[in-house]
């Protein structure tokens, strides 16, 4: 990416510091400026009077390295997820009753959702609700896109996109790359890189590994992926691990329901999943900016999901 990427990365470093924690006014002075509260009181010995200093922090307070990382991505990220399933499934249920009816016996694409719906556990009220509002004055179908990513460290991303507003999601989508860094990828540089299966996610200190093997590969999973493991990982991170049970469409519904019979906990995913054919490690600079690069677009109302080559 050149002596540009070096400037992008740049820019998004100073924008990721804009999010810090104050420094102790008068004497603490390190590099970073505060979007909280610019300005700092403190009275000065000599005269008396009250000056004002402009609060400056010099690293970021969330995120420092790959350990942190992976706490602060994990405090709340079980819900956002959860939140982007219901969104997503509530855009399906819009487009397909616009493509027919609220009937679900002759419309057979809405009837599919309800029932991918009850599969995900998605509450019924969601589901009434989007079906109330496909019949709304005004309101279009959903039209799903994708988009294609080049982040830091040689890291690839896809970015799935559902919209009634083609030209607001594209622009919200290319805005967010451009200001933390990103380059946005021609069509097909990057999807090649990645194959959409059914995943479900199991947590590591839910099962036991070799009787989680038995029940998937019975069930006609095609593989259990083990999380990565860092050598500066604690048990605590560990232990908030998970397997990922990788299937066929044709084969998920039945993983499930084993799953379920044998009363294990497990996680289903959002309709579909994209893996890496193979994973890219990066520093931990790198991690941070393709992390937050993520997050951001995943805070775009039109974004379903963001998948990801890096390790």
């Amino acid at each position: 990416m050149g002596s540009s990427s070096s400037i992008r990365a740049f820019v998004a470093t100073l924008r990721r510091f804009s999010h810090g924690f104050s420094s102790k006014c008068p004497y603490s002075f390190s590099l970073q400026i505060s979007t909280y509260s610019p300005l700092c009181s403190y009275e000065n010995n000599y005269s008396g009077h009250y000056l004002q200093a402009r609060k400056i922090w010099a690293f970021h307070p969330v995120c420092m390295g790959r350990r942190s990382c992976k706490i602060a991505g994990r405090k709340g990220a079980q819900d956002a997820k959860k939140a982007k399933l219901y969104a997503r499934i509530g855009k399906e249920v819009v487009s397909a009753v616009k493509k027919g009816s609220p009937n679900t016996i002759s419309n057979t694409a809405l009837a599919a959702v309800l029932e991918k719906a009850k599969e995900l556990d998605v509450p019924k009220e969601i589901l009434d609700r989007n079906i109330k509002k496909a019949s709304e004055k005004g309101q279009e179908a959903y039209i799903e896109k994708i988009y294609e990513v080049y982040g830091y460290g040689g890291v690839s991303m896809v970015v799935e996109v559902s919209t009634d507003k083609i030209n607001r999601s594209v622009a919200a989508v290319r805005e967010v790359v451009k200001d933390y860094g990103g380059k946005m990828a021609d069509p097909g540089s990057v999807m090649f890189k990645f194959r959409r299966v059914r995943v479900v996610n199991v947590k590591v200190t839910n099962v036991d590994k070799d009787h989680l093997l038995a029940i998937a590969l019975d069930a006609g999973a095609e593989d259990v992926i083990e999380p990565p493991l860092y050598e500066d990982d604690t048990e605590e991170e560990r232990s908030e691990s998970y397997y990922k049970i990788v299937s066929a469409s044709e084969n998920y519904a039945e993983i499930l329901s084993k799953l379920r019979e044998d009363g294990m906990k497990f996680e289903p995913d959002n309709g579909s999943e994209l893996l890496p054919m193979t994973t890219i490690e990066v520093d931990d600079e790198a991690m941070e900016l393709n992390k937050e690069l993520m997050s951001k677009l995943l805070e775009l109302d039109d974004v379903d999901a963001v998948y990801t080559d890096q390790q």
